[in-house]
């Protein structure tokens, strides 16, 4: 049966249940200290660093109003997730049609390698810094990480947030106690949180803040995170639910908030008011904790940026598996997903440097907030939507003012990154060589926004998927009159090994004496990949010999079978042979082996199933 659940290796594997008073309480904190993760990362410490060395204390507001932004969307995230049992992306792809789904989830992935970007330059800056590793062998290593992730998955979900809450712990201390020792004056501080007309290099800046604090992979996580744990599918244990998530989502997302404005604050104090006014780049940070660490402060600034970066690393990889299964319904192993997203953030950053050089990495790196930033729409509006619909959360649809609030931080976001774009775009036209803002951007741009229109319009005006988006995974099919199956073509697949005689006996057993069965076996030598079935070695004789004692065993019994040698690709002889004969059920034996194994050996099964359209019987 297909595992259909978000999340589905670790889905309500927390049980809530069993503990009773503050034990209950603390079982339901983590998934948001997991998102608070994506708030402290080396992205955010980019674009605060950016922001208090340019522009001082200026920028603290938009750090609180994105916070604040981000509080309330997280909460409709876990609220979506609770309610509904369904994630963010799963709740879209019964929204809105395919063919809708599919640039949702190419933008939804585009902003997960924006963030994996900034991992991977963060990362690189930390072994730097550590080991005088050059930038280029230190983006190299950050394939490698893949490793952690899966050794964190195999232990559960308990012992990824302890770690994560770890790595979030040796960030945050840094940087607080680093705040009590600068003594910034506080007058000035407050002035920061007034609001203020931004333009230029502040909006640019300011929109990096906001895309690096509202993340929308976050929004994709928290509504399936929060079903890791076991509840009552009641009233009582849905509010319940709720109200520990929203004690849970404050008071991460605050400590991340206290962390951000630590570095801006810093910066400001440390950059601005001594007079240097360029933007501060991450390489440069490690000096604002010399005040008290001393001669140390780089290896402990470099520690605390690479458990930034990996912890972030592990939560964008879950983020990625829920956005392809949720939107697209494909499932891949994680780490070969984990790969795919890490290369995919690794060549924008190996041709900025080869191309740029190291310093060009820190605008690179306040460039991937913005595309984070002007992705957020299309996370935002489906959410808002679907937390609004009465019918569909019932008692638990979101009130008029959390709803008016909503509209107006994705209204105001959208809004500043519409100012980003018209600025942006305004700037590049006045330069020579400008054709493919015409030819390719402006065009691209126009479609996105067609997009984000369907997206909004789309859930008001079409009601008729109301019944379709209630039941999750489709309704139950009649089964109707069971008749017996009697197959007359059976494929055996044989590897002379000890699993051989289950196999063969399970095959009989389905098709009795008045089927016909076929014998394969496959070759796998280096000969008979390279020259197929003109080969003659002594591995080909051998097997064919004892292909053809198989099959006078069979006829000694009663049984008709014909044996067939395949060469090369297990797989691919396999199904080739089984669609050339017209099989109408091939019985194969499985290895057995798991993990690793699979990793080196591969999976056979799994490649001839999708090689053919029979039925396959897999025996162990």
């Amino acid at each position: 049966m297909a595992k259909t659940e978000s999340l589905s290796e670790v889905h309500q594997s927390v049980d809530t249940s069993k503990r009773k008073g503050w034990r209950r309480i603390l079982s339901f904190i983590g998934p948001a200290y997991l998102i608070s993760v994506g708030y402290m990362d080396p992205g955010n410490w980019a674009t605060d660093l950016a922001g208090g060395s340019k522009f001082g204390y200026q920028l603290i507001w938009v750090l609180l109003m994105s916070n604040l932004i981000a509080l309330l969307l997280q909460s409709l995230s876990a609220r979506l997730g609770i309610v509904r049992g369904l994630d963010l992306a799963q709740a879209s792809k019964h929204a809105y049609p395919r063919w809708a789904n599919i640039p949702l989830f190419g933008l939804a992935q585009t902003a997960i390698i924006a963030c994996d970007l900034a991992e991977i330059i963060g990362m690189a800056i930390g072994l730097q810094l550590l080991f005088g590793l050059p930038l280029i062998w230190g983006i190299s290593i950050t394939i490698f990480d893949t490793i952690l992730l899966l050794f964190l998955l195999n232990k559960g979900m308990r012992a990824m947030e302890g770690f994560i809450v770890s790595m979030v712990f040796i960030v945050g201390l840094s940087f607080l106690v680093e705040m009590f020792i600068v003594e910034p004056s506080l007058k000035e501080i407050a002035k920061g949180f007034e609001p203020s007309i931004l333009g230029g290099d502040a909006l640019y800046i300011a929109i990096g803040i906001i895309g690096a604090t509202v993340m929308p992979h976050n929004l994709y996580l928290h509504s399936s995170l929060v079903q890791t744990r076991k509840i009552e599918r009641t009233n009582k244990g849905i509010k319940e639910a709720l109200k520990f998530n929203l004690i849970d989502t404050t008071v991460a997302l605050n400590l991340a908030f206290f962390v951000n404005a630590a570095i801006l604050i810093l910066a400001a104090a440390a950059f601005y008011k001594n007079g240097l006014h360029e933007v501060a780049e991450i390489q440069d940070a490690h000096k604002l904790l010399s005040n008290i660490f001393g001669n140390v402060a780089p290896t402990l600034f470099a520690i605390a940026l690479i458990a930034a970066g990996q912890s972030s690393t592990v939560t964008g990889t879950l983020a990625g598996q829920i956005i392809m299964e949720g939107h697209i319904n494909l499932r891949i192993q994680p780490w070969l997903r984990r790969l795919i997203t890490r290369l995919l953030a690794i060549i924008p950053a190996f041709f900025t440097i080869l191309h740029y050089g190291d310093d060009a990495l820190g605008g690179l790196l306040v460039l991937s907030q913005v595309v984070l930033s002007l992705q957020l729409g299309f996370a935002i509006i489906p959410l808002i939507h679907f937390t609004s619909d009465k019918k569909l959360m019932k008692d638990f649809a979101i009130k008029l003012w959390v709803k008016i609030l909503a509209w107006g931080s994705a209204l105001a976001i959208i809004t500043l990154n519409v100012k980003l774009v018209i600025e942006e775009i305004s700037g590049w036209t006045k330069g020579s060589n400008n054709w493919w803002i015409y030819v390719i951007l402006i065009p691209a741009i126009i479609l996105i926004v067609l997009l984000l229109l369907y997206v909004f319009f789309h859930p008001i005006i079409n009601k008729r998927d109301k019944e379709r988006q209630m039941v999750p995974h489709g309704d139950a099919l009649d089964i109707g009159v069971i008749e017996r199956i009697s197959y007359q073509k059976i494929g055996i697949a044989v590897d002379f090994s000890l699993n051989d005689r289950n196999t063969i006996r399970h095959a009989l057993i389905q098709g009795g004496k008045n089927a016909h069965y076929y014998l394969i076996h496959v070759v796998e030598t280096a000969a008979a990949r390279y020259h197929g079935d003109i080969v003659m070695d002594h591995e080909t004789q051998s097997d064919a010999e004892n292909l053809e004692k198989y099959r006078l065993n069979l006829a000694d019994l009663g049984y008709d079978s014909t044996a067939f040698i395949g060469f090369g690709s297990t797989a691919k002889a396999i199904a080739d042979i089984s669609n050339k004969n017209n099989f109408e059920l091939l019985v194969m034996g499985a290895h057995g082996h798991k993990g690793l194994k699979d990793l080196i050996f591969g999976t056979t099964v799994d490649s001839v199933r999708h090689k053919i359209k029979i039925p396959v019987l897999i025996i162990r």
